[in-house]
């Protein structure tokens, strides 16, 4: 919303687009997005109406003017001035393409993705049901059904489908049942410590390395931090010789 955009007047004072918008950056990230959904909400204004109305009166009654809101004024000065000063310190750092490059050339080694497979699975506690629902499949019903109908994993909601997972993330029968079968195996039933599975193998994809565009982004976050807390660190080292520091 443009911020110089009047929206309401109490008793002479201006209710803007600026209150406004800082009133929706100021919700927690859910309600930011519901209330952004639309450039104008009418119950937004009303309470930043509301709000205006008891500044009003705070006014009216000197409320700024007690020594207890001044000291909760005070504190509230120092916390935004060094959130504001840290904030404007670190505004500073920057990252460009060619060290994002360089770091993913000297650091292959950190962008190495193990083996992967994709597989869907019904999961029950009894044996021999396994083994009459695996008969069904044999003999033609689907599976994606089977699983919605007997499958005790949240996963049945989906057919069964566990989506993308990498070796080492699942437990060892079932595991080596996915990397030991072939894309499109439906195994028989595999015991592990959850009850007893039929696993549809799905995909299964070879050990590799991110590309550069993949990685771009995760690196330029940890490259950024990292000069960010360089550059705090020095700064702290500065201002301990300038101020006193007595630890007690």
């Amino acid at each position: 919303m443009d911020n110089n955009k009047v929206l309401a007047v109490v008793n002479g004072r201006e209710v803007t687009g600026e209150d406004y918008n800082l009133f929706i950056n100021s919700l927690d990230p859910q309600l930011k997005a519901y209330f952004s959904q639309n450039e104008f909400n009418q119950d937004i204004v009303n309470e930043l109406v509301y709000q205006q109305l008891l500044y009003e009166e705070a006014i009216e009654n000197g409320v700024d003017k007690e020594e207890d809101f001044l000291k909760v004024l005070e504190k509230t000065k120092q916390s935004m001035l060094k959130t504001y000063s840290l904030g404007k310190l670190l505004s500073k750092v920057e990252v460009n393409d060619d060290e994002i490059k360089d770091f993913y050339d000297k650091n292959t080694n950190l962008f190495q993705k193990g083996e992967s497979a994709k597989a869907s699975h019904i999961l029950v506690e009894d044996e021999d049901k396994a083994n009459e629902i695996y008969e069904k499949i044999q003999n033609g019903e689907d599976f994606g059904k089977l699983a919605k109908e007997f499958s005790t994993c949240p996963s049945s909601q989906r057919g069964g489908d566990l989506g993308e997972f990498q070796k080492g993330q699942m437990v060892k029968e079932f595991e080596e049942a996915v990397f030991s079968n072939d894309i499109g195996t439906i195994t028989k039933p595999v015991k592990t410590q959850f009850g007893y599975h039929i696993i549809k193998v799905d995909d299964k994809s070879d050990a590799s390395t991110f590309s550069f565009e993949e990685s771009k982004d995760k690196i330029y976050q940890e490259l950024k931090r990292k000069k960010e807390q360089e550059v705090y660190n020095k700064k702290i080292d500065e201002l301990k010789e300038k101020y006193k520091v007595d630890m007690k």
